[in-house]
């Protein structure tokens, strides 16, 4: 599962197929929009590369944290230092908000720009650390994906980022593995004769 946080980590692409190529998509127009549009942000975009940057520096600490939490590490004083000044960047206001006749809080972003979405961004993270949902977070079982993403099914059990392309792809990497490793045990025919 996609969430606001795993999605910004992964702008830093990496061929699931195994060809070694990456890509680093942060500083990309067409992602940026995209990014937007699928969490409902409002940004300027192109980004500037000052905040680009910024941007980069944000993802690699989150991702190191993330890392950390699928390790079974734990989140330093240091990291929440660095996601509160993050934090900081995007203040925002509470809301009165009512839903299907419920009353509750909502929160409305005070600024419309990359800072305020990174803020979105470690608020997200946070809300998965909070809730005791850490043990979902994952780091894709293909060595050449290193995806990072929330697992939401019911055990807990899921290996890869997308059964159907990095699942599939190790099924037939561990196929072929055995395949070529048991006819490299099998004995040769011609001299059993």
């Amino acid at each position: 599962m996609e969430t606001l946080w795993s999605d910004f980590l992964n702008s830093e692409w990496h061929d699931w197929k195994g060809s070694g190529y990456s890509e680093d998509r942060l500083g990309q127009e067409k992602w940026q929009t995209y990014y937007l549009n699928q969490w409902q942000l409002k940004a300027q975009v192109p980004v500037d590369e000052e905040t680009v940057g910024v941007m980069r520096e944000f993802r690699s600490r989150l991702h190191d944290m993330s890392v950390r939490c699928v390790a079974g590490g734990v989140i330093t004083a240091e990291d929440v230092e660095d996601l509160n000044r993050i934090l900081d960047l995007g203040p925002v206001k509470r809301m009165v908000k009512m839903e299907a006749g419920e009353l509750g809080i909502g929160f409305v972003p005070v600024r419309e720009d990359w800072q305020q979405v990174m803020a979105e961004v470690a608020a997200g993270f946070l809300r998965s650390l909070i809730d005791g949902e850490r043990g979902r977070i994952r780091i894709c079982d293909n060595p050449d994906c290193r995806w990072v993403f929330y697992d939401d099914t019911r055990n807990r059990t899921k290996k890869y980022c997308d059964d159907k392309m990095c699942g599939n792809l190790m099924k037939v990497r561990r196929f072929r593995a055995k395949k070529k490793q048991e006819q490299n045990r099998a004995p040769d025919s011609k001299e059993d004769k």
